[in-house]
């Protein structure tokens, strides 16, 4: 009987004849709707055998004949095709409360950026050449002229993130030479970042110094030698140490560094180019006070609390800065057009700080009011409300989001959630479909709702807290609300 069914099979050549297959090849093409239409022949003949081995004779026949049928084969194949297709790096809706979540891609970008990001996308540019001289010049004069405008340095560069940014300074200055660093200052950041192994990468040496908790100037004194290159300050950026704790400040950092002829380097990490106290913060160091402070260099992030695009800030004296740009280094690390149009529009937003809250999103979500949080989410609620099964709650409750990104590690903004929470369902069995299998239950585990929200377009992902999946409002975006209660609404309907 099933090698009946299996002659039933249509040849590849006679899909390929069929319309549907002609709509195929003409939206992906045939080599590869050819390979697709293969697969599926497979996958259809191994569900043909698992039925036959499963069920009744009468009932087996009958599934084959509609897994046989072309439009079913077909239909197969273009589900392939437009997975293989489907872009995996997409747009997301972030609900999570981490305003720079690193992977959700950290900053928004403005709307200014992303003009800017159009304007030289589609076509040429004035990456590299002088405009007054049509000869070439340098892709960073973009960024460079704002850049001592927002810090007060004298010369500055860019390149593609601040671990590249480190790595590039410390060659630069102090390859194959020891360079001082506090061992409470030996951090480690996202994906096992760790300083002794930038250090080790660069060619410079490490020297510690101090101990975890205190490290006294003259530690770093005693330690000057004649191989010693340069005296490197790590703000923290991730963590903090508290109680008994104590280091040189920069300025006296940078005091002895000029008298022993040593250069200084200071590793902000987020860089700051305003006071976040004006929203109710700790401040994070600011690029302008290191720059006053005397470092030789500072190197921090574009795409933390500048909120740009990803990318590595050094600002400094311009005999340091135009060494930094002759090493062969700087060409493997540069940015690239994209990078430079986003940045150079985003930091154009500094030179009017009282606007940031409205042009910046960054700064617009730091300063969004509770009470407006709080009328978004008892909107999205009480139009959803009516369209639960009863079983399952909402309700707008009171939350804490985090700046991220290692940016204020220890500090939490106040915000407003709408908490989904699911019970025993009266109205029936939910069914909780996986890849692999259907499962009946009175109650759907919150994970589950989580990974079905993040496998909608776009993904909207949350966090769970105890019993409940959270949504915060201050990182998600006032045009996203009825998206975010579309995606809701999606989640208890029948499939």
């Amino acid at each position: 009987m099933t090698e009946n069914i299996l002659r039933k099979l249509p040849s590849v050549d006679a899909l390929l004849g069929q319309d549907e297959a002609r709509k195929l090849i003409e939206k992906f093409g045939r080599e590869q709707t050819l390979a697709a239409v293969r697969a599926a022949l497979d996958e259809t003949r191994e569900r043909i055998l698992a039925v036959s081995n499963e069920a009744q004779p009468e009932s087996a026949v009958q599934a084959a004949d509609s897994f046989i049928a072309p439009e079913s084969i077909l239909g197969l194949a273009a589900a392939r095709l437009e997975a293989k297709s489907a872009r995996t790096l997409r747009r997301a809706i972030n609900a999570t409360g981490i305003l720079m979540h690193s992977g959700l891609g950290r900053a928004l970008l403005s709307d200014d950026a992303r003009q800017a990001l159009d304007e030289v996308v589609g076509g040429y540019s004035t990456l590299a050449l002088d405009i007054d001289t049509g000869l070439r010049g340098q892709r960073d004069a973009h960024v460079a002229s704002l850049l001592r405008e927002l810090t007060g340095a004298e010369a500055a560069t860019i390149c593609n993130n601040n671990a590249a940014a480190t790595v590039l300074v410390l060659n630069t200055i102090a390859r194959g030479k020891e360079v001082i660093l506090s061992r409470g200052q030996l951090v480690e950041i996202g994906g096992s970042f760790r300083m002794p192994d930038v250090m080790a990468m660069s060619g410079a040496i490490l020297r510690e110094v101090g101990t975890t908790n205190k490290t006294h100037l003259s530690d770093y004194a005693e330690a000057i030698g004649p191989n010693t290159g340069a005296i490197l300050r790590v703000h923290h950026s991730n963590y903090r140490i508290l109680g008994f704790h104590a280091e040189p400040s920069l300025e006296e950092l940078a005091a002895l560094g000029r008298e022993r002829g040593i250069p200084v380097i200071d590793d902000i990490g987020s860089g700051a180019l305003v006071d976040l106290k004006r929203y109710g913060l700790e401040t994070e160091p600011l690029v302008r006070a290191s720059v006053a402070a005397g470092v030789d260099c500072a190197c921090f992030s574009g795409d933390k609390l500048i909120g740009g695009p990803q990318s590595g800030i050094i600002v400094g004296k311009s005999d340091v800065i135009t060494r930094i740009k002759k090493n062969p280094l700087a060409r493997a690390l540069r940015c690239g057009k994209l990078t430079l149009a986003a940045m150079e529009a985003t930091l154009r937003l500094f030179l009017a700080p009282d606007k940031l809250e409205v042009r910046h999103p960054i700064y617009r979500m730091l300063a969004r009011r509770m009470d407006e949080l709080e009328a978004r989410g008892r909107a999205i609620v009480e139009q959803l409300k009516p369209t639960l099964p009863a079983g399952v709650s909402l309700s707008v409750e009171d939350g804490e989001a985090q700046i991220g990104s290692g940016s204020v590690p220890v500090e939490t903004i106040p915000s407003k959630v709408f908490a989904l929470k699911v019970g025993a369902l009266k109205c029936g069995a939910l069914a909780i479909k996986t890849d692999a299998h259907s499962i009946e239950t009175d109650a759907i585990p919150l994970e589950e709702l989580a990974r079905r929200l993040r496998r909608q377009s776009p993904a909207v992902f949350t966090r769970i807290h105890k019993d409940a999946l959270l949504f915060d409002l201050r990182t998600i975006q006032p045009a996203e609300d009825q998206e975010v209660a579309a995606a809701i609404s999606k989640l208890f309907r029948a499939e």
